[in-house]
């Protein structure tokens, strides 16, 4: 979008002509409406694109009448997370020192008086403007420029909170390592700590956890948030005053997209012995991504009375169904040793031709396995490659449990 564009964007008419045509095929409009010179038809046709993945990614703020950036709203929060991360933090002032699409931001503005929007790209800044004032939302300043020399021109304790989302994408590669993101919170640790009593900073959810004391002092508590089984981002809350040897809390928080449902598991490094069963059981549990991320599946277990597969891997075991379980379950079918020559008649025996293959800690690939095996996907039959308590090879049978599901073992 080009900021003619995005004037001609705003016009009355042109708005009233996209609400019109929301739901067509982007590539369709442009050829309907091609050789109409007056209409902005290459970025319009790029905002019904956008608008229409910003109805499953921000459900409530597009019922609005907001423009987009392609780039903004796919690196962007959605909904869920955002309003999680707003309930965290509360107080009179925030600033939102990477503001992009403003999605934060305007979550932030419902638990703030005033929150700071600070944003390099202009263009998107203006982008933002204009939603702001389309949501009604009136206590958002926006500032265009670099949020660390922003934050100079500030005096100290200027900020009850400051939430900064570094950019992670260099040269068109993205980096998963705090030092190589824009700003680096590391190098400004005790800046941004000068001007904040408190500092939440979102990072990759592929982030290596341990080690992250050390470079983050203040660092409190460690919070990786999934959204239907899926990591989507982790939060790094630190306070100013925080002993730099003080323990570091951690947190797996499941979220559900279409509820406001929340699933916490709690603890610290070392919390919870791994208990391995002597055998599998009745029921195979997978904990949510989340909770596997945060090193908190022995928590889990411990909390639940659940025994681990093995002592590597994050399979999990029982002889119950344990309702509303933060993760998946499984019925076992049957539990056998692994072996190549004999477990075709396994698969005949079951008559077996299609499942969905999950390995971990297993010399074969999912797909030498598969290709070996002749297998079709499924979404309710599950073959697990895995190894035993002692270390031998494994494969465990079993059905997925849904919703509604009788609780009965396998026979």
């Amino acid at each position: 979008m080009t900021g003619s564009e995005f004037q001609k964007l705003q016009e009355h008419d042109v708005q009233l002509l996209l609400l019109s045509h929301h739901s067509a095929d982007p590539a369709v409009f442009a050829m309907q409406f091609h050789g109409h010179k007056e209409l902005p038809i290459r970025a319009m046709a790029e905002q019904l694109a956008c608008r229409q993945k910003a109805v499953k990614k921000l459900p409530t703020l597009s019922q609005h009448n907001l423009l987009y950036t392609p780039l903004a709203l796919e690196q962007s929060s959605g909904e869920r997370t955002a309003a999680y991360k707003a309930s965290l933090m509360s107080g009179k002032r925030a600033l939102d020192a990477s503001g992009g699409l403003g999605v934060d931001t305007m979550f932030l503005a419902r638990r703030f008086l005033e929150v700071v929007y600070c944003e390099r790209d202009l263009l998107l800044c203006a982008v933002v403007e204009h939603n702001l004032k389309a949501s009604g939302i009136n206590n958002v300043p926006i500032k265009n420029g670099d949020s660390i020399s922003l934050l100079a021109e500030y005096p100290d304790n200027s900020f009850d909170w400051i939430y900064v989302d570094p950019a992670r994408r260099e040269e068109g590669r993205r980096s998963i390592v705090l030092e190589a993101a824009s700003p680096d919170v590391v190098a400004c640790h005790n800046l941004l700590l000068q001007k904040a009593q408190k500092l939440c900073i979102k990072a990759s959810p592929a982030l290596e956890i341990s080690g992250l004391k050390k470079r983050l002092p203040a660092l409190q508590t460690i919070v990786v948030v999934s959204v239907d089984r899926e990591c989507k981002e982790m939060l790094l809350l630190l306070e100013r005053g925080y002993h730099p040897d003080g323990p570091v809390q951690v947190k797996a928080v499941c979220l559900n997209a279409d509820s406001d449902e929340i699933t916490e598991v709690a603890g610290g490094s070392g919390d919870a012995p791994k208990v391995v069963a002597v055998a599998v059981k009745n029921y195979l549990y997978e904990p949510d991504p989340a909770i596997i991320k945060a090193r908190l599946s022995a928590v889990l277990a411990r909390d639940a009375g659940l025994q681990f597969v093995n002592k590597s891997v994050d399979y999990l075991t029982a002889d119950r169904k344990i309702e509303a379980f933060p993760g998946r379950t499984f019925r076992v079918v049957e539990c056998i040793p692994y072996k190549p020559k004999s477990f075709r008649a396994f698969l005949e025996r079951h008559a077996i031709t299609g499942a969905s293959i999950q390995r971990r800690d297993f010399p074969l690939s999912a797909e030498e396995l598969r290709s070996t095996y002749r297998l079709r996907e499924s979404e309710r039959a599950f073959l697990f490659f895995t190894k035993d308590a002692p270390g031998h090879p494994l494969c465990i049978y079993a059905l997925r449990c849904f919703p509604g599901d009788e609780a009965a073992p396998s026979g």
